[in-house]
């Protein structure tokens, strides 16, 4: 049996509920992560630095955009899912040193067997592949546990099912990953949420509480509250490549657009810091927007 026809047929209990593995029909050996009918990653195992999903595309494009192109990087990825990121940074930018951390262990485990990893080797031109490590364990735990000014990105991407966990959506949360970035380091968050955009607002306002450098890409019908979606944030002690982010957020097959300045402290406008002690879980989606499998 092949590869290919032995991963379409897996549907796995994991730590978080049942995860599948559902073959991408026009791409030989790519495949679509579903958590509980939610997906959660595409991976095309021939060609990493092909970015399926909208929010993942305006990931990368921070990724590509935090150092000169070509250029090593260390990389915390919170939340690992199919480590389809992290994968993209390793082709994109060998030499890469990056740590992905997911609170699913059996997850980790189907990731690991079904989705591997390319092995270590050199890069173009000769410079070491790179490392990636992935581990087991909470989110802000982990944050605890790495040399503070290490990383020149930190991704957040985290889900239990469909929703952030609320201990991961904080300003505390936030000062921690900021403890963790180099000066120049940026910050990213992917945050799923509808109309009227309450938690996202509030998401904005706390990497504005702690980040003097904060933009927004979305698309235009979520950020008009037409409907749910993701949307990604991006953060930094130092200016953000805004115009950069712009022009390729606009170029994508699915366009979004990139918000900052007084367009942003519009967005925020009467929205609080979340803090530990009132923070909740990001929205759950409607009933059935995943129904037809991502």
């Amino acid at each position: 049996m092949s590869h290919r026809r032995r991963a379409a047929a897996l549907r796995q209990e994991v730590g978080s509920g049942v995860a599948e593995l559902v073959p991408d029909p026009d791409r030989p050996r790519a495949w679509t992560l579903l958590v509980n009918g939610t997906p959660q990653s595409h991976v095309d195992l021939d060609d990493p630095e092909y970015l399926s999903f909208e929010y993942m595309r305006r990931l990368g494009h921070l990724a590509d955009l935090t150092a000169p192109a070509g250029s090593p990087l260390r990389v915390l990825h919170l939340g690992g899912g199919g480590l389809t990121l992290a994968r993209y940074v390793a082709a994109t930018r060998p030499g890469s040193w990056q740590l992905a951390v997911d609170s699913d262990a059996a997850l980790v485990a189907v990731v690991r067997r079904w989705l591997p990893l390319r092995p270590g080797g050199r890069g173009p031109g000769g410079q070491p592949a790179g490392r990636l490590r992935v581990r087991a364990g909470d989110a802000r735990a982990a944050l605890a546990d790495v040399r503070a000014g290490w990383f020149d990105l930190v991704v957040a991407d985290v889900f239990a099912g469909a929703r952030t966990p609320a201990h991961l959506t904080s300003a505390e949360f936030t000062t921690a990953v900021a403890r963790v970035l180099t000066p120049a380091g940026r910050y990213a968050v992917n945050v799923g949420d509808g109309p009227p955009l309450v938690h996202a607002r509030a998401r904005a306002a706390t990497l504005r509480a702690v980040f003097p450098h904060v933009c927004l890409i979305a698309d235009a019908a979520v950020l008009r509250g037409r409907r749910f979606g993701n949307l990604v944030l991006a953060a930094g002690r130092g200016e953000l490549p805004v115009a950069a982010l712009a022009r390729r957020a606009a170029g994508d097959p699915f366009p979004a657009r990139l918000v900052h300045g007084d367009d942003l402290d519009r967005f925020i406008a009467g929205a609080k810091p979340v803090t530990d002690a009132r923070a909740q879980p990001s929205l759950a989606p409607p009933p059935g927007l995943f129904a037809a499998g991502g």
